[in-house]
């Protein structure tokens, strides 16, 4: 039985601590050839500028090539639990949840991780471009990316809850990260804020970072779709007393056209 009252509410915090932190650990492990070289890129060794860049690019370069192999599956599978919890099932099991999700998912996970991977180097490419040219162009590649971020946390939305088609997917994730621009902000913003705190408090990137971003992002992922489910059924609710009114006029009518004849 569960206990009540402030034992009952450090139970329960202590449940969801543990529930995070599992999530993330898993998460880390299964995308560890892209922690490695993460880990790797935050520990550049000396050398002279020239040596240091070309280790960060050819760094970046190793990152982007496991990334939809090992990333993007992994991550896939933890916004599987988040979504899990965020609609009410919160003592699914973690294990089983996680790695199924992960193998149901890995080819459409890794299909739009390629696709991801290939605009985000071209975004950060274009970046440091026009970096010391225009400012301003600079300015909008981050726009575009901090966009194409959340897209991407929408994609991870998408595919846990709906069965599209990969490209259907990748579309649909574009389109509601446009045309939520509120909600888009909000999810940046939040995903910001954690990865913010995680740089001043190191021990949340290894059990909490990823997990919490991936609550976080379905939860706002979710607000959305509830919304346009509403917006569906009043739609569809208009169709139908459209249809019925329509009906009763040509019921009308006909009653009206048989009662002319009858009089004829």
């Amino acid at each position: 039985m569960e206990p009540r009252g402030l034992m009952g509410g450090f139970y329960r915090i202590s449940e969801w601590i543990m529930r995070l932190a599992v999530i993330n650990v898993l998460w880390l492990v299964c995308s560890l050839p892209f922690v490695f070289f993460a880990w790797t890129l935050l520990i550049a060794g000396t050398g002279t500028d020239a040596e240091m860049l070309s280790q960060v690019y050819m760094t970046l370069i190793f990152m982007a090539i496991v990334a939809p192999f090992t990333l993007f599956p992994s991550t896939a599978a933890m916004f599987a639990v988040a979504r899990k919890w965020v609609t009410g099932e919160v003592d699914v099991p973690l294990f089983k949840t996680f790695f199924r999700s992960y193998k149901e998912n890995y080819k459409q996970s890794m299909l739009g991780g390629i696709i991801y991977t290939l605009l985000l180097a071209i975004m950060i490419v274009d970046f440091i471009v026009y970096r010391e040219q225009l400012n301003l162009l600079s300015y909008i590649f981050v726009a575009f990316l901090i966009l194409l971020i959340v897209s991407l946390f929408n994609f991870f939305s998408m595919l846990v809850h709906y069965h599209m088609k990969t490209f259907q997917l990748l579309k649909n994730a574009v389109l509601i990260t446009i045309g939520r621009p509120f909600r888009s902000l909000s999810t940046a913003i939040m995903a910001g804020a954690v990865m913010y705190f995680s740089t001043r408090f190191t021990f949340l990137i290894p059990f909490f970072m990823g997990s919490i971003i991936a609550y976080l992002s379905y939860w706002n992922f979710n607000l959305i779709y509830q919304k346009l489910q509403d917006q569906a059924e009043k739609a569809r609710l208009a169709e139908e007393e459209a249809a019925e009114e329509a009906a009763e006029l040509d019921r009308v009518d006909l009653i009206k056209h048989d009662s002319d004849n009858a009089n004829k």
